[in-house]
């Protein structure tokens, strides 16, 4: 008689450990209601009570009675209106000048739009501040040297309403491009041929074909606009308190000031939750019911509208657009960053590296602020990456009951702007048994908080490509779900992993609106900085660290860019 004995490969004896995978994906569940549900419920405590911490209504009667709230509610709401529609006006034409039409230059124009992004939006304010303000703004200047305009005078003053509602359009639009421009790219030309054999010309055919199918997209783009407006902090921070008024953002982190008002606070963050949440929910019925979708297989280029004379003429208007949120504000950072005086033109003469030397060498809190930077970008760009991506792999393979609950909470903080967050978590964690305010930990927990919908929203989509045959292999051989997520996933997606690190590292750097709440002197972080130094009027060092920071945020785009096999979700991002 034959006996067989199989023999294994060394190396293959080993112990087997216990399935820790349902244990570790409720602890995820478990950890993304505490980030979540926690702060928000802690929010919802204070608003409801007083001081000594006895229930009332106080706090929304002054919300809605008192001036100093009602003011700053009304001027939002003006701004993100404003916003959303001056947005739309300059994306849309440019998207399809871009996207339908043989201008010239397009895709440099494409990939300066894009370029734009880069820009923290407080950066630009800054900036803006630097060319239009009404005495020192190099603008200004400039035209009281042509014109002989009295120096009481000023051609553009960026202090005041319409000067904030320009600057945080020039930093939104870019979202609108994006979304218009790639709808646009994805209509299928066949559509416009068939119109125009049966008569119709370029117009008629724009308004009866190629608006109805971008249409869409372009309300979708203006709620975008809408709540980047509403949410916004830091350019209202810059440009709105010297002005002399408040936007909703800006009333709530001045109540954090002495004496500080956290129920008030708490109160004030309060509509603007439910307000984004209602407009998010809209745009989803919105969207849903009213659809525009293309049946069938390969479909041809879209076609071009050919412009004739006013090809260069229509390039011309679109770099005029660009220089608003690129050209000049780069112009007026390099020119303080490198002038005696930042209220003067630089020439070879004047050029000076004070500033420099003064931004890292002299001025103490620079190094503590960038250590601070890179440490918290890197461990939540690991944590946030690493999160998504089980969370990702639950719900797309809905490994446990009740998937679609994580699914919510891990897109949940979507609907919460990043000062209402900061102040729930400085509700939530300066109190035992967890005091975490004053350390980095809590700042962690806010940063991955916010960049997770981001994260898990681009892991979510990779996961469509790993079929799950190759999962359900791996768990026939006795892998668990971890084992097979760890060994056979997640190196199939890791040019998606690696773009979403890098993707949210970006975004921790140029974060301020939830730090500008969370912040200590010990735990201070660039963006905070910069601000710092904005009160502080520091020109020079402004301009420096402002640089430093988009050179760092280009080069850590740049190399994700060489991860990511769809561009398109740069500009999401």
């Amino acid at each position: 008689m034959t006996v067989l004995v199989e023999r294994r490969p060394e190396g293959s004896r080993r112990l087997q450990l216990p399935d820790l995978s349902r244990p570790t994906l409720i602890a995820v569940t478990a950890l993304l209601a505490v980030m979540i549900v926690l702060p928000m419920g802690w929010l919802v405590a204070y608003s409801l009570s007083d001081r000594a911490g006895h229930p009332t209504m106080a706090n929304f009667v002054a919300l809605f009675t008192d001036p100093s709230f009602v003011d700053p509610l009304i001027t939002t709401l003006i701004i993100a209106f404003s916003v959303s529609a001056l947005c739309c006006l300059v994306a849309a034409p440019l998207g399809w000048l871009v996207s339908r039409s043989d201008m010239p230059i397009r895709r440099t124009v494409r990939t300066l739009v894009m370029a734009s992004l880069v820009t923290p939006p407080f950066v630009g304010a800054i900036a803006w501040e630097m060319l239009a303000a009404p005495n020192s703004g190099l603008l200004n200047q400039l035209w009281r040297s042509l014109t002989g305009m009295p120096s009481d005078e000023a051609l553009i003053d960026i202090y005041n309403l319409p000067g904030l509602i320009f600057v945080i359009a020039c930093y939104t639009f870019p979202y609108v491009f994006v979304l218009v421009a790639n709808a646009l790219d994805r209509m299928p030309g066949e559509l416009e041929d068939a119109s125009s054999m049966l008569g119709a010309g370029t117009w008629q055919t724009a308004r009866s074909i190629t608006v109805p199918l971008a249409l869409p997209t372009l309300l979708a783009g203006a709620l975008v606009a809408f709540l980047q407006a509403l949410n916004l902090f830091g350019s209202p921070a810059i440009l709105a308190i010297p002005a002399g008024f408040h936007t909703l953002t800006t009333r709530i982190w001045s109540l954090f000031q002495f004496p500080p008002k956290p129920e008030l606070a708490a109160a004030a963050s309060l509509p603007l939750l439910v307000l984004t949440i209602a407009l998010l929910r809209a745009q989803s019925i919105a969207l849903g019911r009213r659809g525009y979708a293309v049946l069938g297989g390969k479909y041809g280029e879209p076609r071009l509208v050919r412009l004739g004379r006013l090809r260069w003429p229509a390039a011309a208007l679109a770099l005029l657009v660009l220089a608003m949120p690129l050209f000049l504000p780069y112009a007026a950072l390099l020119n303080s960053a490198f002038s005696r005086v930042a209220s003067r033109l630089v020439t070879l003469e004047t050029m000076t590296l004070h500033n420099v030397r003064f931004a890292f060498l002299e001025l103490s809190s620079t190094m503590p602020a960038l250590k601070n930077t890179f440490l918290l970008a890197t461990a939540s760009a690991t944590l946030g990456a690493l999160l998504a991506l089980l969370i990702a792999y639950i719900v797309a393979r809905r490994a446990v009951p009740g998937h679609r609950v994580l699914s919510f909470l891990a897109t949940a903080p979507l609907a919460i702007p990043g000062i209402v967050l900061g102040v729930g978590l400085f509700l939530a964690y300066t109190r035992p048994p967890l005091t975490l305010y004053g350390t980095l930990w809590i700042l962690l927990i806010a940063f991955v908080t916010i960049e997770l919908p981001a994260a898990f929203q681009q892991l979510s989509s990779a996961f469509h490509s790993v079929h799950s045959e190759l999962e359900e292999a791996g768990r026939m051989l006795g892998a668990s779900r971890l084992r097979t997520l760890a060994d056979i996933t997640a190196p199939l997606l890791r040019s998606a992993v690696i773009a979403t690190w890098c993707f949210v590292f970006v975004a921790v750097i140029r974060e301020l609106s939830a730090a500008v709440i969370l912040f200590t002197s010990e735990t201070k972080v660039l963006s905070v900085l910069i601000f710092d130094l904005k009160e502080s009027g520091d020109v020079g060092a402004i301009a420096v660290l402002s640089l430093a920071m988009i050179a760092i945020t280009t080069v850590v785009i740049v190399l994700a860019n060489r991860f990511l096999p769809d561009r398109g979700r740069l500009a999401r991002t």
